[in-house]
């Protein structure tokens, strides 16, 4: 680092107590949401562990709004989450011990980022780690701050805490190893919203040996903001082409192809007649139906998205 430019494939257990020292960065891609990201960046000055860096990957200096501070590295670049994360990992500073990827539309709770440094110090063979959802608002209309706030509040002040292993890391709220990440890049392939980037990227360091789960220790509430969304018909496209081409790189399992393939599509259809006002359904089935035919066709090409 920066960079992240080489990789291990098992950590050993560091010689420091991460749970009190532990050099954490924290990247925000975002774009056109300078209010939430606003939000964002001011919950990373109230978390008990507080970051050592925070990088926002944007497309223009607007995107950024009113966040800019010394401990703030602004990255500007191609859009696309994919290009945005990988560009932030080009700056990540040397000698950091955690990634962590934050929407800037999450809230975590104050000791998000202690949580993870705990269990990463516990757990050497553990390489990312993604949180628990109080609530996710990507599944209706989306939530306000003040609504994420009083969840928060209300959830558990010491969870059980679980692990669930092999779990897919969420690209909302995962955290990374630095050692594990190391050396490694999204699939830039994976053009716009990204979709399935988050597994993709985890593949790669179940490979290398090390362990993918999901703690109840680390709580968080996901907004689900509609600003700034991809359009549905793109949106819709990648539903189908990038699990598609996900399996073929090797990085997704046949049957969790199938079955994701399976609820996006029946959905989408489904909701072209009764559709939710907070979702263009019938925007993303006439993509799945692109991206259908397309694969007919033979074309797995996931950056076809960006041109519909």
């Amino acid at each position: 680092m920066p960079g992240l430019e080489a990789h291990r494939p098992v950590a050993p257990p560091h010689p420091r107590s991460l749970l009190t020292t532990a050099r954490i960065c924290v990247v925000f891609a975002t774009r056109g949401r300078p209010v939430l990201l606003q939000a964002a960046v001011q919950a990373m000055r109230l978390q008990t562990l507080r970051p050592r860096s925070i990088i926002v990957s944007c497309t223009e200096a607007g995107d950024a709004g009113a966040v800019a501070s010394p401990e703030v590295t602004l990255v500007i670049g191609a859009r696309g989450l994919a290009a945005q994360r990988n560009a932030a990992l080009r700056q990540v500073p040397y000698g950091t011990d955690i990634v962590v990827f934050f929407d800037d539309d999450f809230l975590p709770r104050a000791d998000w980022l202690a949580a993870v440094a705990s269990l990463f110090e516990r757990e050497p063979t553990i390489g990312a780690i993604t949180g628990t959802l109080v609530a996710d608002g990507i599944k209706g209309p989306g939530l306000s701050l003040a609504a994420a706030r009083r969840l928060l509040a209300a959830a558990p002040a010491r969870p059980d805490e679980r692990l669930h292993e092999s779990y897919v890391p969420y690209g909302c709220n995962m955290a990374f190893r630095a050692a594990a990440a190391a050396g490694r890049r999204f699939d830039e392939r994976l053009v716009l919203y990204g979709w399935l980037e988050d597994r993709d990227f985890g593949a790669g360091l179940e490979r290398s040996g090390y362990r993918i789960v999901k703690t109840t220790a680390a709580l968080g509430v996901h907004l689900g903001a509609k600003l700034g969304r991809v359009s549905g018909r793109r949106l819709g496209y990648s539903q189908v082409i990038n699990p598609l081409y996900l399996c073929r790189k090797g990085t997704m399992p046949a049957l969790a192809m199938l079955d994701h393939l399976a609820r996006n599509v029946a959905r989408n259809a489904l909701g072209v007649f009764r559709p939710e006002p907070f979702i263009d359904r019938r925007g993303r089935f006439r993509g799945n139906l692109r991206g259908l035919a397309d694969a007919l066709r033979g074309i797995l090409a996931p950056e076809r998205a960006a041109d519909l």
